[in-house]
């Protein structure tokens, strides 16, 4: 006789660090099947995200900061002015640093100025308006975009229905081994679930030079995203 410990599914208010799951001991007298199942759903994306940033050089550290803080403001003025919500606009990095080249003459670095550089991430919930978005954020003096990065912003639903294509089949698998091996019937022992993501193609870094003439909207074409459900389960096989 086997027996498996499967922890206990339970809906809890939060609880100190040192707390312990429960445990149920389950004993089992025929042989069991142990099946790690993967199902992936793909839907239309309702999220894109993408990065802009005002990249400035100066003499000195001072005045590049001022440049970069005062094109950057411009940006984010901008981005409000499309109808994006503060709290849909992140600042993602700012960054100040010495510039140097190097002369192969004279064989040393050479102090050239400061460079300043601010990016914020921008959370789209109209995609169709995505192309004409990275146009004007060019147009309001964005020196650099990231992205665009489609997702899904509620995946319950698609992640819902993955799980329950894994359980079927899951079951269905289990089934085909009792029968193969002589039994009749199959007994659910452990469920186990991880949860997988992936929003397809990574994003592209597009600089200003290389974005489209200024009449035209840069094209975007989201495609679908997919979410998934790895499902790893235990069934005892029965008479």
């Amino acid at each position: 006789m086997t027996r498996y410990a499967v922890p206990a599914l339970m809906l809890t208010a939060a609880v100190p660090m040192s707390a312990h799951a429960a445990e149920v001991q389950i004993a089992s007298s025929g042989p069991v099947v142990e099946l790690t199942v993967m199902e992936e759903v793909e839907a239309e994306p309702d999220i894109v995200t993408v990065g802009a940033g005002v990249t400035t050089n100066a003499p000195t550290a001072v005045e590049a900061l001022r440049q970069n803080s005062q094109a950057m403001r411009a940006v984010i003025d901008r981005i409000k002015s499309l109808g994006v919500a503060e709290r849909d606009i992140q600042t993602s990095s700012i960054n100040l640093n010495a510039r140097y080249d190097y002369d192969q003459q004279r064989q040393e670095q050479v102090f050239r100025g400061y460079q300043a550089s601010n990016r914020v991430t921008v959370k789209l919930r109209e995609i169709e308006e995505t192309g004409e978005v990275l146009d004007a954020l060019v147009a309001a003096g964005a020196t650099d975009l990231n992205g665009p990065h489609f997702s899904l912003e509620d995946d319950e639903a698609a992640k819902a229905s993955a799980r329950r294509a894994a359980m079927q089949r899951a079951e269905a698998q289990a089934r085909e081994y009792a029968s193969m091996a002589g039994y009749s019937n199959i007994r659910l022992l452990e469920i186990n679930e991880s949860i997988r993501g992936r929003s397809g193609p990574q994003p592209i870094v597009v600089t200003a030079s290389r974005m489209m003439a200024k009449d035209e909207s840069a094209p975007v074409e989201p495609g679908l995203v997919s979410t998934g459900i790895s499902v790893t389960v235990k069934y005892e096989m029965t008479r």
